[in-house]
């Protein structure tokens, strides 16, 4: 799989089969990935990777949570700015139309926001899932090569063969799963990502992206 080929096919799969992923496959990823930008060399991620009994009890313990409307902790970051305005909040409310269809549940659905914790507390039956953290000392720039990072391990999975789902949601479970990776206080739980092979017969989702001419100015060519 070339270069365009991984970017073109990478997105976030909700459905994952449970056919667990070689160790020797992830470590092949997280080797090469170490290779992605990081200013001043940094590299200011660490990534715990979970899989087997113990990703099976945290999800256990985090869909209870779910299931018992647990609103879990208070966010450490922001997910989203406040006042978000056009045009991104049309983009947002596109995505998520598209997103509540696939997953079969209804906008107007009053138990909505626990069926869809649930599902992310499940990370979508993945085998495995990778927690980010970044130290708490670290500022913007850290975080956006923790993107990078995570971005490159992402277009390497799909040169496996392997999908992949970044979930911001584990961030309000941070307690339950930095328990249950024996994270200090002095990191901070940047995201989840949840990897695996797609599950098969289920429903695609693929979402649209704006025109190229939206977010791109060329200026002397």
């Amino acid at each position: 799989m070339d270069v365009y080929e991984a970017v073109d096919s990478r997105r976030a799969v909700r459905a994952f089969s449970d056919e667990p992923v070689p160790k020797e496959v992830l470590e092949r990823v997280l080797t090469a990935a170490t290779r992605a930008p990081s200013s001043g060399n940094l590299q200011p991620w660490h990534l715990y990777v979970v899989t087997g009994e113990p990703l099976a009890e945290l999800k256990r313990t985090a869909t209870a949570r779910a299931l018992a409307g647990d609103p879990g902790e208070e966010r450490e970051y922001p997910m989203y700015p406040d006042g978000l305005a056009s045009p991104y909040l049309d983009r947002f409310a596109a995505a998520a139309a598209q997103r509540y269809e696939s997953l079969g549940i209804e906008r107007d659905d009053p138990d909505r926001p626990r069926k869809i914790a649930t599902l992310n507390s499940e990370a979508f039956g993945a085998p495995t899932v990778l927690f980010c953290y970044l130290d708490r000392a670290m500022g913007p720039g850290q975080w956006a090569d923790a993107g990078m990072y995570l971005q490159t391990v992402m277009l390497l999975l799909r040169a496996e063969g392997l999908h992949s789902c970044p979930q911001v949601m584990w961030t309000v479970y941070r307690e339950t799963v930095s328990r249950a990776v024996g994270a200090d206080d002095g990191l901070v739980l940047f995201c989840g990502v949840s990897v695996g092979f797609e599950k098969e017969g289920v429903p695609q989702l693929r979402t649209g992206r704006a025109d190229m001419t939206e977010t791109v100015s060329f200026i002397g060519v």
